[in-house]
Order: C-alpha cells, then sequence, then structure tokens
C-alpha cells in the first residue's frame, strides 16, 4: 500500500511512532550525556528519586540536565508548529514566527517591558504575547496591497519588523546597568541554560493547549491551503480561523520566546523537511511537526553542549547557522 493511499490513522502511525521515539533517544542522550557523562543506570536512578543515588547525580539530572531537555523540546515543538501554521495562513514557505517578526516582537516585549519597568505582575509570557501580536500586526500592515496580503511582502515586512526589534532590543540593552548585559546578551541568542522545572508548567500549558487546537483545526488548515475564497465556499468561517490560529501560534511562540529568548528558523527547517517526506496533509504535518521540532531542538542543544565549554554556547547560535542558508535556498527558489 502507498503512502497516499493509506488511512489517515496508519499515515499518523507511520510518521509519528518514528518521532516520537527519536525524541525520546534524545531526550534520554541528553540527560546521559554532557560535561560529566553519566551511567544510564545512574540516570535512571535518579529520575526514580531512590535513596541509593548520588546527590550529585541527582542534582545534575534534575537542576541541570531535565529542565534544560524539557524546555528544549517544548521550545522546538512550539516553535515548528507555529511556523507549519503561519505558513499554511499565507500559503508561503518562508513563514516562521522569527522571519515574520513575531519572536522578535515577543524578545523586545519582554526586554523593553523589564525595563521600562512595567508592573511585575504583568510578568514576561503577557509581555512576550502583547510584543509578538503587535509585531505580527505591523507586519500585516505593512504588506497590504488593495486591502488584500501580498504574501511575499508580508514575508519581507516581517524581516523589516525583526530588524527592527533587534535594533530597539539593543537600544534598551544600551541604557542598561552592565552586570545585567551579559545574561540578557546570551538570552537573546536563544539559551535554554537557565530553565528550571519551576519555569516549566506554563509554557508547556501553553503549548500542549496550543497543539490541541491546531490540531482540532487541521481540516480546516488543509481547507485555507485553498485560498480564502474557496475554503468559504467550503464552509470555513475564513476569518474566524484565521483569527484562531494566528492567536494560538503567537501564544505558543511568545510562552518559549518569553523563557528561551530568540531561537531563529526552528518554524522554517521544520515543517519544509517534514513536508518534502510526508506530504502536506496539516492532520499529519500538525503533530509531526510538534515531534520533529521538539527532537530538532533538543538534539541542537545537546551538540551545542558539547562543541562549548562547560555547555556555554546558546542553541539560538546552532539553529540559525543551520535554519540560515535553508532560508536563502528557499527564497532563492521562490523568486522572492
Amino acid at each position: 500500500m502507498k503512502y497516499s493511499e493509506a488511512g489517515l490513522p496508519f499515515r499518523l502511525a507511520l510518521v509519528c511512532l518514528p518521532l516520537a521515539g527519536l525524541l525520546a533517544a534524545a531526550l534520554t542522550t541528553g540527560l546521559v550525556v554532557g560535561s560529566s557523562s553519566l551511567p544510564l543506570h545512574e540516570v535512571l536512578r535518579a529520575l526514580a528519586q531512590s535513596d541509593a543515588c548520588d546527590p550529585t547525580v541527582l542534582a545534575i539530572v534534575w537542576k541541570l540536565r531535565l529542565p534544560r531537555s524539557l524546555l528544549a523540546a517544548l521550545a522546538g515543538g512550539a516553535l515548528s508548529l507555529s511556523g507549519l501554521v503561519f505558513q499554511t495562513l499565507v500559503r508561503n514557505p518562508l513563514a516562521d514566527p522569527y522571519i515574520l517578526g513575531v519572536s522578535g516582537g515577543a524578545a523586545l516585549g519582554v526586554v523593553g517591558g523589564m525595563l521600562l519597568g512595567l508592573p511585575a505582575f504583568l510578568g514576561a509570557g503577557p509581555l512576550a504575547f502583547f510584543g509578538a501580536m503587535a509585531a505580527f500586526g505591523v507586519a500585516v500592515t505593512l504588506s497590504l496591497r488593495d486591502g488584500h496580503v501580498a504574501t511575499p511582502s508580508l514575508v519581507l515586512s516581517g524581516v523589516m519588523v525583526n530588524a527592527f526589534c533587534s535594533a530597539a532590543i539593543m537600544f534598551f540593552l544600551s541604557m542598561t546597568r552592565a552586570h545585567t548585559l551579559h545574561a540578557t546578551l546570551v538570552w537573546l541568542m536563544g539559551d535554554t541554560s537557565s530553565a528550571t522545572l519551576g519555569s516549566l508548567p506554563v509554557p508547556a500549558l501553553c503549548v500542549v493547549a496550543g497543539a490541541m487546537l491546531v490540531f482540532a483545526l487541521s481540516q480546516t488548515m488543509n481547507l485555507l491551503l485553498l485560498g480564502d475564497e474557496a475554503a468559504a465556499n467550503l464552509g470555513v468561517r475564513v476569518r474566524l480561523a484565521q483569527g484562531v490560529l494566528v492567536t494560538t501560534a503567537a501564544t505558543m511562540t511568545a510562552a518559549v520566546v518569553s523563557q528561551t529568548g530568540l531561537l531563529g528558523f526552528v518554524g522554517l527547517v521544520c515543517p519544509h523537511m517534514l513536508r518534502l517526506t510526508c506530504g502536506h496533509d496539516q492532520r499529519v504535518l500538525v503533530p509531526a511537526s510538534l515531534l520533529f521540532g521538539a527532537w530538532f531542538l533538543v538534539s541542537c542543544d545537546l551538540i551545542a553542549r558539547l562543541l562549548s565549554y562547560a555547555g556555554a554556547m546558546p542553541v539560538g547560535v546552532l539553529t540559525a547557522m543551520i535554519g540560515a542558508p535553508i532560508f536563502l535556498y528557499l527564497l532563492r527558489r521562490s523568486g522572492a
């Protein structure tokens, strides 16, 4: 039986089960490998919080490696899925939260809000969300042509909005105290090393709830790929569906960017690679993007730890080195 002729449950199992296995293997490797490698049985004993476990191993697993690996999985899954949503809505493979300025807006919201002394009860998450929505709104407004969004202009507008957000962040940082500058710059490069188990519940809730909502709308996303008019003729409430999907993608992006800083091109690379192997059915691509993005970023984070002294390389450096050439290839192929 050909893959394209198989039923949805078979295709989901064929794609998602191997990806889930890869993700589990990457998470396990992330707990075992590091500046000091740990035997697998010691890691398993630490996860079980056995009384016989070495306290040092227990601290390494629970305070350092497990939070970092889980945050990388959440961030990779959220950014990959958000990239798929944006690419579907604008029907352009160049779209992703970073390129459209959503990630940059989220980071600007966090940095600007904190440095301007906005009330502490707002927190990083809401500040990131407002910044993400504002940046995407500006990009959409700049790309309007006769009341319609011109997708090539949207990508270029997003790039310019992202550049402006980066410049604004640098402006804020130039006025801040020196002792906070280094930590903020590392965060902006995309860093998971500051993760703690206590910081994970909120982004985990946003990502899980967002993924469930996007999967529920995956058939609607298939219809949106046909164009707004065709989707409306097939019974889709186009504006409502687009608003829900954009808000969900922006929320997931803001939730992880507020923890990790800027992680470029994850949402570009992962959905594109999956389309080449799994086709264009959003009902398969949605869970596959979540799992593949999680595996991709956990693997990149592991490689960044191994390549640098004491795990000091931000993972965003590696994702940019991988994603930027792929973006240039897609840009050249699209003729934009």
